[in-house]
């Protein structure tokens, strides 16, 4: 399980951060992981996780499903 540091946690709502939590665990569905992604891209916290996030974050830029600042 990931530890956050209080930076994330003050940048990121409750409710993604469990979504956050729930995405490593597989328990999100499609438009759920969208949403939680956006979020992440948007608030820049992208850049502060893993490269596994960064990554996938890109691959849902060059999908289209999400979009870049």
């Amino acid at each position: 399980m990931t530890t956050f540091t209080p930076a994330i946690e003050s940048k990121i709502s409750p409710n993604s951060l469990w979504n956050l939590m729930a995405y490593e665990e597989g328990n999100l569905e499609d438009d759920e992981v969208i949403n939680l992604f956006q979020e992440l891209i948007d608030t820049g916290l992208i850049y502060s996780l893993q490269g596994t996030y960064g990554r996938t974050a890109q691959q849902l830029i060059d999908a289209g499903f999400c979009f870049a600042n």
